[in-house]
């Protein structure tokens, strides 16, 4: 597409994609809003919208005429699935190759950071939010330090020299939330981490359409925009890092680096073990393209999404699409067969998101009825909509799985890893206090497996920087601690006593 491309050539490629609405008011604008708006309709491949459109309804009316609906939902095979729970030689085992993979620098992260905390009462983005622990930490800096350790465990357990050990971390954000975003690392000082290797992307926006699929205005020069959904991490792997850093991408940048295993993960999650060599250990020793951490389903009724086999191909299955029958189905062992409740939680080779290009075509966008704010094509007045008028299209995560070559699932501890910030302080269930009381508890744990002994009612907050998953707490073994407090070293616990 030309650099400079003159109105008349692309008013013609939107009119011959049946989208020449959008210039309904081209003559309304001044020259400044004609250069801006005429730059973002340049910028969208229309004509990829139309097929993602036309694509996301042809299935979704094949799955509600059943015609689509016969694939059999199938529990996961025996050789795509393994837990750690009640299994801690082969957790050592996985741990060990993880480490080393991260010690040898081939191991990336990827955060999905795009979300604003409006449902916690916060304009701010989601990894800003302070769930009340004593150090009044937030989610990005709990992550952060953790990386932070890790690189230091691996460069102690495989001895490398300090500071050696580099763990890139990639935070995806979205258009709303990536200048508040970067503006809270900066503030925090990247919270210890080097800047180099703290890389920002954003996820990509696709136009809101009518129902019979016509781009909407947002007003007279500017297209009515939403993002693609966490799926939309894919294409935005491959997009320039920013407009003013056009060159380069994260897959390039992976690249460049020597990263061969990306673990992929979503903000909203308290428990994360960011990079966790078990599950990248466990993920490499299989030699999958693709896996899935999941937690245990708790009881049949349970309103979450599942790995599982859907016509044959891994899937994320969801709640409504099982039925009672199959929700209460038990495996030889007595567990529910369909128990691996999806978590967002994944590993990658580099390999397969290169290769995510080639099939992304094949993928059918989900269809979300919203009501859009837009400007109509008779009034030119703007239409706050009071019931649904229009479409968002969004790819998931997940909808990668059917298309991987080696796809793995691994079983790990609810309590141990999963615990996400979905609701407002005070609902009692996945928010802010439920967050907090998981973490204490789960650093409670640590001490007690240490060795140590923690009074009724302590609360004791144990710093990543201190101990990743528990490891180095060897200090605390035989001690008594009766004072509540945060500790960012091993040394502070001695205050606690």
């Amino acid at each position: 597409m030309a650099s400079n491309p003159s109105v008349e050539s692309v008013k013609e490629r939107y009119e011959a994609a049946g989208q020449g609405q959008v210039f309904k008011f081209w003559a309304d604008l001044t020259p400044e809003q004609q250069s801006t708006y005429l730059g973002q309709l340049n910028s969208l491949d229309v004509e990829r919208v139309n097929r993602i459109w036309k694509k996301a309804v042809d299935v979704e009316k094949e799955l509600s005429s059943g015609s689509a609906g016969d694939e059999e939902i199938t529990p996961l095979p025996d050789d795509a699935f393994d837990t750690i729970l009640g299994a801690p030689d082969k957790e050592k085992e996985w741990r060990e190759v993880g480490i080393k993979a991260i010690a040898d620098g081939r191991v990336g992260v990827l955060l999905m950071a795009g979300g604003q905390g409006t449902r916690l009462g916060s304009s701010d983005p989601k990894g800003c939010y302070d769930i009340g622990l004593p150090s009044h930490k937030s989610l990005f800096q709990y992550q952060a330090e953790r990386i932070a350790r890790l690189q230091t465990v691996a460069e102690e357990e495989q001895g490398k020299s300090k500071g050696s050990v580099i763990i890139p971390w990639y935070v995806m954000t979205s258009g709303p939330t990536r200048k508040p975003t970067v503006a809270f690392f900066e503030k925090n000082k990247y919270f210890g981490l080097n800047k180099k290797n703290v890389i920002f992307f954003e996820q990509g926006t696709l136009p809101c359409l009518t129902m019979d699929g016509k781009i909407l205005l947002q007003s007279k020069g500017e297209i009515a925009v939403a993002p693609d959904g966490n799926g939309g991490l894919y294409a935005a792997l491959r997009s320039p890092l920013s407009p003013d850093n056009t060159t380069h991408n994260v897959l390039g940048d992976l690249e460049q680096r020597g990263i061969t295993f990306v673990h992929a993960y979503c903000v909203d999650n308290c428990l994360v073990r960011v990079a966790d060599p078990v599950f990248l250990g466990y993920s490499i020793s299989k030699q999958a393209d693709c896996a899935a951490k999941v937690v245990r389903k708790t009881v049949p009724t349970e309103s979450v999404g599942v790995v599982a086999l859907k016509g044959g191909k891994f899937s994320v299955v969801e709640y409504s699409e099982i039925s009672k029958e199959q929700s209460e189905r038990r495996d030889a062992g007595g567990e529910l067969a369909f128990r691996a409740a999806n978590i967002a939680n994944h590993f990658y080779t580099t390999d397969f998101l290169k290769r995510v290009e080639s099939f992304e075509g094949e993928m059918a966008f989900h269809i979300a009825r919203k009501k859009i704010p837009h400007v109509d094509l008779t009034s030119g007045e703007l239409v706050k909509p009071g019931k649904p008028n229009g479409m968002k299209l969004e790819l998931f995560v997940f909808d990668v799985f059917p298309y991987a070559h080696h796809m793995k699932v691994l079983e790990v501890e609810r309590k141990e890893e999963f615990s996400p910030l979905k609701n407002a302080p005070g609902t009692g269930s996945d928010d802010p206090a439920t967050s907090r009381a998981d973490l204490l508890a789960q650093q409670k744990r640590f001490l007690q497996a240490a060795g140590a002994t923690v009074g009724d009612g302590v609360e004791i907050e144990v710093s990543p920087l201190a101990s990743y998953a528990g490891e180095g707490l060897q200090a605390a073994k035989g001690q008594k601690y009766s004072r509540s407090g945060l500790v960012e070293s091993v040394e502070e616990l001695d205050a606690l006593k």
